[in-house]
């Protein structure tokens, strides 16, 4: 497994841009492939956009696609989450994932086996 520490989460207003980093320990990186989820409390976690090994392939909701853009920088072991136009609905705790075995199509929770802690998203209207 990898060790994920996400950062870059705030409180902004609608219509603002903010961009999360998830730095990864390791020396296998390019390794695995990367998402990004997010959760309200009391509701499941829910799949926002994947990204494959070396960046070929990305992968996003419905809810966030064209606003949102995910990223990787294998040398410097760091995935990002670039959020454009951001609604009151994108509030949420953001969560970076990754594994080995699967692909950027891999949109479920349980195909995920390394997660970061979580940094809150707030957007108010």
């Amino acid at each position: 497994q990898v060790q994920l520490v996400e950062s870059g989460g705030g409180l902004v207003q609608a219509g603002d841009s903010l961009r999360l980093s998830c730095a990864a320990s390791g020396r296998t990186f390019s390794s695995y492939v990367l998402g990004w989820f997010r959760q309200v409390l009391w509701e499941d976690r829910e799949f926002v956009a994947t990204i494959s090994r070396i960046g070929g392939s990305t992968d996003y909701a419905d809810s966030v696609k064209g606003r949102f853009t995910i990223s990787r920088d294998n040398a410097k072991n760091t995935v990002y989450l670039q959020m454009n136009s951001l609604k009151p609905e994108d509030t949420a705790a953001y969560y970076c994932a990754a594994t080995k075995y699967g692909s950027a199509s891999s949109r479920a929770v349980y195909d995920y086996d390394s997660w970061g802690q979580g940094t809150q998203v707030t957007v108010s209207s």
